[in-house]
Order: structure tokens, then C-alpha cells, then sequence
């Protein structure tokens, strides 16, 4: 099966899972309301199969003010900022993480997500987890928990009644959006240097695991991987970290903390088992990385504009002998892909020198491109190594 980078696709809640298969869900709590009843339940807001392939080609950025250039200025300003004498290094550890200390670090910095949402049977509320970004109101979340909201509500570190946020700007595609609150003073998450984590690093999530009275459940395990690809209803991720630190309904758009107290990533899928496979403590969260590039694009894309995103012009399939890459099923005529000489079969390995995995890999790393970016191919064509560089364009209108 194949499909067509930056072209929209929706798998519906029937969409089978394909035999060995694991299921990948977003980590929201739902809350249904009725006049009767008011159940709290730990489900997701939809369902995401590893095998599928979607990206949109535009997503709309809606803004009620200008705060959103502040936020990346945070995130950039706090990778350089160096961490207190008595903060160890994870490169310098020695012993075992001391998560009530990365807690007291992180834990200013976390906030909670309620919204009203539309479309669930009436209306319902969902709950996630959010991350301040600014000492100004600005708040990064998954775009999955502010989906179809229509009300956002925050609680602040140690206060008692929550108070209303709007959305600043979302990427659907990425899983990332950007809230704000009238507040000042709060205390900024500060977030690891880009590359700076290993597998086998120990981390600590915190969020507000499925809704449970009180503050933020807190989780300890360790980077399991690095640099996952997923598809999902939306789009398809890369850049993700994998952990076995649990993360449970409730958890999206929390961090994922290193021993510094340095956010590495935002939660925001788990793997549950299917018929045919079982997961056990598979959790995802995206790079700090991915989340800087993402909040800088929605700031470049201003306010109330469509942030387009970059076209190559080819289908892809999966790669079905073991190795890396995604295969090229066709390639649209005067397309970038076209110019640069790719024709169905050939298999492309990398992308401006980052490796491909599956299709998803190849529609991630397009996605995050624009307009007018240059992108250097390399392929595989009869057993020949192949590159080229080639400048995409916006999605021809159908």
C-alpha cells in the first residue's frame, strides 16, 4: 500500500489491525458528561496503528496574540542555560537518579490541561498535561488533547481553581500546540540540549495520569530508544523518544524529564497489545528537538496565516526485506521528485542526512519542511548509492 506524501488520510475508529500489529494510542483522559451521569473514563481520543500512512498538507495556526514569539525565545534561551551546582550532568551520574529532586525542579513547571470537547457522543471533557514554555502564559501541549475543544481551562502549580487559556497555534501533524494564560512570574521548564540523550538514560514523566485527584502522578524508567517513527490519524511522527517510564491516559503533553530536570521530550503516545502482539511499558514522547523546530514554525507562521508544508511529490511504501528506508511507489509529473530523477522502486535512505525509517520516516521528515527548503535525497537504484538536492514546493491545488 502506498501513499501520497503531505496527502490527507483518516482511518476511522473500524480501521482493522493489520496481523502482528501493535496499537499506538494518545494519552488523553475523557470525561463524558450527561445529565445523569458523569463516569470517568480512561479512554483515548483515537486510535493509531503503527502501518498507516497520514500527514496533512496545511495546518491552519489560530492566534489570539502575539505570545507565541516569546515562546520559542524560552525554549532556545533555557537549552543554554546552565544548570545549578548541585544539578548533576546525566553524563556525570554515577549512581541512580534522584527523582524527588528532579521533581522539585520540574514540577513548577507542569500544569493541567481541561477541555471542553465537542463531538463525543454531545460534549465531554478531556484532561492532559502541559508544559509552561514562558514566564508570560505560554504553555506547549499535545495538539491531540486541544482537539475539537471548545474551552481550554489551565491549573497552575499549587493553585486551586484553574483559569482560562486560548489556543495560540497548533500543529496537528506533529502532535504539538502552543497555549497561553494571562499570568506572569511562572517558572519556565528548562529544555535538554539538542542530541544530548542516550539510550539507557534514566528519565522521570510527570502528568496528570487519568485524572486522579490531587497533584501530577510521577514515573521513573529509562530512554529505551531514540529516533522512532509512527504514523498516526493525523500525521506521522518522528524524532520520538521511546520509554518505559509508564504514561497513562492524562499524560499527553507532559515531559519527560532527564536527571538535569531538563525536559527531553512531551509525552504523547502509548503501545498497547493486539491479538497477535503483546507491548509492555512502550511509551513515546517528542524530542525537545522536534519541539523547538515545531513552536519556531508556528511563530514564523504568524498570526491568523496557514503554515504550508514542504511537497516532493511521491508515493511511498514500506521497505518488506528487513532493511531501512521507505520504497517510492510513483512520483507525480513536475515535481520536485521528478526533477531530482527518483522513479518507482528506488528506495530512499536518507533525508538532508537523517535516516529513513518506513514511510512514515520519509512523510515526517517532508512534513517538517516548507515551500522553497532544499532537500538532499539519497536513494537506492539497483544496488547504487544515489543523492541529489532539490527544492520542494507547496501542494499543487487539485
Amino acid at each position: 500500500m502506498t501513499e501520497d506524501i503531505n496527502e490527507e488520510v483518516s482511518l476511522g475508529q473500524d480501521s482493522a489491525v493489520p496481523p502482528g500489529s501493535s496499537v499506538i494510542t494518545e494519552t488523553t483522559t475523557i470525561r463524558r458528561r450527561s445529565r445523569h451521569d458523569r463516569r470517568t473514563l480512561g479512554v483515548v481520543i483515537g486510535g493509531v496503528l503503527l502501518v498507516a500512512v497520514a500527514v496533512f498538507g496545511v495546518h491552519e495556526v489560530r492566534s489570539d496574540g502575539d505570545s507565541s514569539a516569546g515562546a520559542v525565545d524560552a525554549i532556545e534561551s533555557s537549552t543554554q542555560t546552565t544548570p545549578t551546582a548541585d544539578v548533576p550532568r546525566p553524563a556525570e551520574l554515577g549512581e541512580r537518579i534522584d527523582v524527588p529532586h528532579v521533581v522539585s525542579l520540574i514540577e513548577p513547571s507542569v500544569v493541567k490541561v481541561s477541555v471542553d470537547v465537542e463531538g463525543l457522543n454531545g460534549q465531554g471533557e478531556a484532561i492532559g498535561t502541559g508544559v509552561i514554555i514562558s514566564a508570560d502564559g505560554d504553555i506547549v501541549t499535545n495538539a491531540h488533547v486541544v482537539r475539537n475543544a471548545s474551552k481550554v481551562r489551565v491549573l497552575l502549580p499549587g493553585e486551586t481553581e484553574p483559569i482560562g487559556a486560548v489556543v495560540l497555534g497548533f500543529d496537528e501533524g506533529n502532535d504539538l500546540a502552543l497555549i497561553h494564560v494571562s499570568a506572569t512570574g511562572l517558572t519556565v521548564a528548562h529544555f535538554a540540549a539538542d542530541d544530548s540523550t542516550r539510550v539507557g538514560d534514566q528519565v522521570v514523566a510527570i502528568g496528570y495520569a487519568l485524572d486522579l485527584s490531587g497533584e501530577a502522578s510521577v514515573t521513573s524508567g529509562i530512554v529505551s530508544a531514540l529516533s522512532r517513527t509512527m504514523s498516526t490519524e493525523q500525521g506521522a511522527l518522528n524524532r520520538l523518544l521511546q520509554t518505559d517510564a509508564a504514561i497513562s491516559s492524562g499524560n499527553s503533553g507532559g515531559p519527560l524529564v532527564n536527571a538535569a530536570g531538563e525536559v527531553i521530550g512531551i509525552n504523547t503516545a502509548v503501545a498497547r497489545s493486539s491479538a497477535q502482539r503483546t507491548a509492555s511499558n512502550i511509551g513515546f514522547a517528542i524530542s525537545s528537538k522536534e519541539i523547538k523546530l515545531v513552536i519556531s514554525q508556528l511563530r514564523s507562521a504568524g498570526k491568523g496565516s496557514v503554515r504550508v508544508e514542504g511537497y516532493l511529490g511521491v508515493s511511498v511504501g514500506e521497505r518488506n526485506d528487513g532493511g531501512r528506508g521507505a520504497v517510492v511507489g510513483s512520483v507525480q509529473p513536475d515535481s520536485p521528485a521528478e526533477k531530482l530523477g527518483l522513479a518507482k522502486g528506488d528506495v530512499v535512505r536518507k533525508v538532508n542526512g537523517e535516516i529513513i525509517d518506513g514511510q512514515a520516516g520519509l512523510v515526517a521528515s517532508i512534513r517538517d519542511l516548507s515551500p522553497g527548503d532544499s532537500v538532499t535525497i539519497e536513494y537506492a537504484r539497483d544496488g547504487k548509492t544515489m543523492s541529489g538536492t532539490v527544492q520542494l514546493i507547496a501542494r499543487p491545488e487539485t
